[in-house]
């Protein structure tokens, strides 16, 4: 189906006095609505999807891949303390786009010290530490959106 073709068949419906019509050929699908003072025509072109053959490692190999990373992510992790997001929103670093961050990598913190911002629904919200230690690794981006329970930061409280 072409363009000539969809702009015959908009014009068509729009003279029988149609509210909506919906044609699916092959790859294409177009919906055509009309009413008084509301046109509207949304055409979607799907590709064809190419199957591609995957080589599958064998049991072994793939438990041993598998495995080797996860145990020793979960063994350097498992020492540290989480700092989770309380609420859904966006999370800054610092206070303004000239103010210094509030922590860095290597940043030692107290229970109660300010470590990031999350704006939910214009209100700014403190995210204040419940542990004391050093900030080992930052886990989400400045002005990046975080959900409620995720990860912020790790602390190591040694």
């Amino acid at each position: 189906m072409d363009l000539k073709d969809i702009q015959n068949l908009i014009k068509f419906v729009a003279k029988s006095g149609a509210s909506e019509v919906k044609l699916e050929m092959n790859d294409v699908k177009v919906t055509i609505k009309t009413g008084p003072g509301n046109t509207e025509t949304t055409i979607v072109h799907q590709a064809p999807i190419a199957q591609v053959p995957a080589v599958a490692p064998t049991t072994t190999e793939a438990a041993a891949v598998a495995s080797l990373p996860a145990e020793a992510a979960k063994d350097d992790d498992s020492k540290y303390i989480v700092i989770k997001s309380p609420i859904i929103g966006t999370m800054y670093r610092k206070s303004a786009p000239d103010k210094p961050l509030f922590v860095e990598v290597g940043s030692v913190i107290n229970v109660g010290d300010t470590v990031c911002i999350i704006e939910a629904m214009k209100l700014f919200n403190e995210i204040e530490s419940e542990v004391a230690g050093k900030i080992v690794k930052i886990l989400v981006d400045d002005a990046s959106p975080v959900e409620f329970d995720q990860p912020l930061f790790l602390v190591d409280p040694s």
